[in-house]
């Protein structure tokens, strides 16, 4: 294996396939198992990749050839599988969010720290050429000063599409929940972390409906808020309005808009990772489209796994690090209290501004 970083697949779900498509062409990472409930899902994956065996969750945290558990899981089975890959001595990686709640996340870190292995978690999209490139305008003072933001993401739900939708809206679900890390972590990326928020949500249904699959036309009860709107106050200064939503049909609005003393900026969406930033700067009559100038080139899911597997061969920071995970988090949470308490709420964490992803780098050397 050289120095690449030997892998365990845990959750061969919808998502899996984003990141197997990538794995093949990281130099540093290499799959060598996968695990899921279903065996049968752990095989038919195995069987599609050279090299790689289907094994059961308790058999691939005791393998000798994984170093780091890539956590695919539903949500709520996020900070099981974290604990048993770290009791294993092994690093992890996961989907978003970090865990179900900020108490279960605090307790993964804090059994990392005392295991000595790492923590990286989803999103990694803002690694890209998109929210970089923004990055890239906006620290170079492209338009002054950072003044305020917006964050807007709106669905009708994803019952639509997905099969077997139901805990998207059960606890650790709903749109703040399942997108908001996108939009929140390129908040953060941009802007910095926040220290206060003001929330309000409702759940105008009751009940969804399956719209594909075998299981079309099922109906099932909703136990989280599905609209969630709020202010975020930056360390900074900089307030972001956001608005996550599963309740909204269609729209004309910007992903993401940052405003400054001296003109704006549109960010491309989040969840992809790439796009055209666009600028419009005081004394100018039109917006113009911002030069590629920074993030990963041609970057996909798994992009933050590579850019963490250097970083523990280095022995440096990673950017899609589990502190970061933690406070987007955190922010979530606040929201949600305060929407049910009808206050502002401060934000018992921070964490570090990742560092830039230069235009051309690599996650196996930047």
């Amino acid at each position: 294996m050289g120095d690449s970083l030997r892998l365990g697949l845990v959750g061969a779900g919808q998502i899996s396939g984003a990141y197997l498509k990538t794995l093949p062409r990281l130099t540093n990472v290499t799959l060598t198992t996968v695990a899921d409930l279903d065996g049968n899902r752990a095989a038919a994956v195995a069987a599609q990749m050279p090299d790689v065996r289907a094994v059961t969750p308790e058999e691939l945290y005791a393998a000798d050839d994984v170093d780091l558990v890539l956590n695919l899981t539903i949500p709520r089975a996020h900070a099981e599988v974290a604990h048993a890959a770290i009791a294993a001595g092994k690093h992890v990686y996961g989907e978003k969010p970090l865990a179900a709640t900020t108490e279960e996340a605090r307790a993964i870190l804090t059994a990392a720290a005392e295991a000595g292995v790492a923590v990286g978690c989803a999103p990694d999209t803002v690694l890209g050429t998109g929210v970089q490139t923004a990055r890239a305008s906006l620290d170079a003072g492209d338009i002054g000063s950072a003044v305020a933001a917006t964050a807007f993401m709106v669905t009708p739900g994803h019952e639509r599409w997905h099969p077997a939708p139901e805990f998207y809206y059960q606890p650790g679900g709903g749109p703040l929940l399942d997108m908001g890390p996108y939009y929140l972590t390129a908040l953060v990326t941009l802007l910095g972390p926040v220290r206060r928020v003001v929330g309000m949500s409702a759940t105008p249904r009751a009940t969804r409906v399956i719209g594909s699959g075998p299981r079309a036309g099922t109906r099932f009860p909703v136990q989280v808020a599905t609209h969630v709107t709020g202010v975020l106050e930056h360390a900074g200064g900089a307030l972001s309005t956001l608005m996550m939503s599963f309740d909204v049909w269609d729209a004309q609005l910007p992903r993401i808009e940052v405003y400054g003393t001296g003109g704006s900026l549109s960010v491309p969406d989040p969840n992809g990772f790439d796009g055209t930033v666009r600028i419009f700067e005081a004394g100018r009559s039109e917006w113009a489209d911002v030069p590629e100038n920074g993030g990963y080139r041609g970057a996909a899911r798994g992009y933050g796994l590579a850019d963490m597997a250097r970083a523990i061969a280095e022995g440096t920071p990673h950017r899609a690090d589990g502190e970061l995970a933690y406070h987007v988090l955190d922010v979530i949470e606040s929201l949600l209290a305060s929407a049910d308490a009808g206050a502002a709420v401060e934000v018992g964490s921070t964490c570090a501004r990742p560092a830039p992803v230069a235009s051309g780098a690599r996650p196996e050397q930047a």
